[in-house]
This record gives structure tokens, C-alpha cells and sequence, in this order.
């Protein structure tokens, strides 16, 4: 069974940075797309950024040129650097793993590491 651990979480004020990490278990780290989301209090999860397994990345608007999503395949890991947060950025940040063709399609998700922008 794939797991996915999520770390980097904690309380920032606002304007700050953290790093979340995702590490992931198993051979298949390289060929996953790998994705974050985030889901506020009362609210559904959301995309925020996305890397494909060959590097391309994409972002929800409310993030681009504060967050950047990266991977680095051979520590099985992906990460999200959060910069210039904002209070609307608290939030549970989730990792998801997309399994697809030639494998069987399936999302792997860890447990979430909690983010919570406040002075």
C-alpha cells in the first residue's frame, strides 16, 4: 500500500513562508502526478498546484507567483513552497498521488498537515 506523509505544517504570520514535504512510499514515485490541496474550515478541498510526472506545473490563481510546487524524484518526494502567506491560505494541506496508465488509475492521499496564517 502506497502511503503519503505530509510534513512542513504549522502557524506563520502573515507575509510569511513554509515549506511543505510529501514523502511518498513505493517504486512508483516517478511516475505519479503529484498534486496539493487545501481545505478550509466549513469548506470543500481544493486544488492548489500540481506537478506532472514530467515536471509540468499548474496553479490555482489565487496562488501563482507565492507558491511553487516541486519534486524530486529520487527522495520520493514532492514539496510546496509558500511564500508571502496570507491569512485565507489557513487551511488542512493535503498530498495527492495520481496513479494512471500503464497502472491501474487510483489517488493516494496522506493525512494533511494543518497551516494556519495569523498574527
Amino acid at each position: 500500500q502506497v502511503q503519503l506523509v505530509e510534513s512542513g505544517g504549522g502557524l506563520v504570520q502573515p507575509g510569511g513562508s513554509l515549506r511543505l514535504s510529501c514523502a511518498v512510499s513505493g517504486s512508483l514515485f516517478s511516475t505519479y502526478d503529484m498534486s496539493w490541496y487545501h481545505q478550509a474550515p466549513g469548506k470543500q478541498r481544493e486544488l492548489v498546484a500540481r506537478i506532472s510526472r514530467g515536471g509540468i506545473t499548474n496553479y490555482v490563481d489565487s496562488v501563482k507567483d507565492r507558491f511553487t510546487i516541486s519534486r524530486d524524484n529520487s527522495k520520493k518526494t514532492v514539496y510546496l513552497q509558500m511564500n508571502s502567506l496570507k491569512a485565507e491560505d489557513t487551511a488542512v494541506y493535503y498530498c495527492n498521488a495520481k496513479q494512471s496508465a500503464p497502472w491501474p488509475s487510483y489517488d493516494y492521499w496522506g493525512q494533511g498537515t494543518a497551516v494556519t496564517v495569523s498574527s
